[in-house]
Parts: C-alpha cells; sequence; structure tokens
C-alpha cells in the first residue's frame, strides 16, 4: 500500500481510497461496488435505514459482516414481515449470535417497517427520503473534511421521527445520505469520485 495522497490511500491496484476503505477487503469491496450508489427502492431503503440503525455505537465493518445473517434474519427486510413480527419475534432475534442483540434497535427495526408501510399514502419512502437532497454536496480533499450532519440529515431526521420511526438521528442519517449517493463525500481523489450519477465529479 503506497503512502496516503491528498487524504486518500493508493491500494496495489493503483486506485485511490479513503483510509477506512483501504485495508479490510470487505470494506474495500463495498466502497467499490456499493457505498455512494443511488438507493431509491423502499425495501432497499429500510434496509440501509435498519443497518444503519444497528451500526449506532459500532463500526460498519461490524455491520457488514453480519449483513447476510441480518438479511436472513429479517427477511430481506421487507417491511411487510418485518412490520408484523410480535414480542415471539424480538425474543428469537436476541438469540441470533449473527446479528447485533439489541432489544431496543430490534424494536426499532420493527416500528420502522411498520412507519415505512405507513407513509405508502403519502408517496412512501423513497420519495419522502429523497425529498431531502441538498442543493450542494461536500468536495472533501481529506476525511477530516467530511462533516458529520447538515442542515438536511437534521430536517430528515426530524421529518422521520414525526412520522414514527425511531433510531434515526441526524448523524445516521447523515450517514444514509452519503451511503444511498443523496450527498457524495467520496474524497476529491478518489475513484469513485462522481460515481453516483446524481453529483458531477
Amino acid at each position: 500500500m503506497a503512502p496516503a495522497v491528498s487524504g486518500s490511500v493508493l491500494g496495489d491496484d493503483g486506485l485511490a481510497r479513503p483510509p477506512w476503505a483501504a485495508v479490510d477487503p470487505l470494506l474495500r469491496a463495498y466502497y467499490d461496488t456499493e457505498w455512494g450508489l443511488p438507493v431509491r427502492d423502499e425495501q432497499g431503503l429500510f434496509e440501509r435505514i435498519s443497518l444503519e440503525a444497528f451500526q449506532a455505537g459500532l463500526s460498519w465493518a461490524t455491520i457488514l459482516r453480519k449483513r447476510p445473517a441480518f438479511r436472513t434474519a429479517f427477511h430481506d427486510f421487507h417491511p411487510e414481515t418485518v412490520a408484523a413480527f410480535t414480542e415471539t419475534d424480538v425474543e428469537r432475534l436476541l438469540l441470533d449470535t449473527g446479528i447485533v442483540r439489541n432489544r431496543l434497535k430490534i424494536r426499532a427495526a420493527i416500528t420502522n417497517a411498520q412507519a415505512t408501510i405507513a407513509l405508502r399514502d403519502d408517496g412512501g419512502l423513497a420519495d419522502f427520503v429523497w425529498s431531502f437532497q441538498p442543493e450542494s454536496t461536500p468536495e472533501p480533499v481529506s476525511h477530516a473534511d467530511i462533516p458529520t450532519t447538515s442542515a438536511e440529515s437534521v430536517a430528515l431526521s426530524k421529518a422521520l421521527r414525526k412520522r414514527g420511526f425511531a433510531f434515526v438521528g441526524p448523524t445516521t442519517m447523515y450517514a444514509l445520505m452519503e451511503a444511498i449517493g443523496m450527498i457524495d463525500t467520496h474524497l476529491l481523489d478518489s475513484h469513485r469520485r462522481g460515481s453516483s450519477g446524481v453529483w458531477p465529479r
């Protein structure tokens, strides 16, 4: 691995990535193929919101490694299925060593599934979330230049809470906005900068 260039790290393939995606093969693959690409479908967004909530206080690498088990436990994050979970399901999930066993976060996923279904009467989750897309995106040179919240993430957090969602704080929602391409926080010298098609390079 070469020395950092303007905050990025040059990999053995000659591509520049942020430090968090430069070493771990799983994070590197996630960064190269998924992170920052637009997610505009209900089920995909429900999964991302759920996983971001489970990530709170933990590393994203932990969540990514457990993602297959999460998908199994939550039936691929199918909103109707999760919305129908009962306390028996909560207790079952608390025994599932493949996921993050946190009662509040598990209950939040169920609550958020119910709130996702309720939003269908008002355009649906995808249109609701994407309506908070800002007019501009950060242009970070280094990781230190990347904010952890924004006016839009604060507004999205408040709006989702008003609609009954839980574990959707401003920092969590900013991470969501990064992950689904609503903003482009790829470093300016990253090979992925501008790859979402949402923002010009």
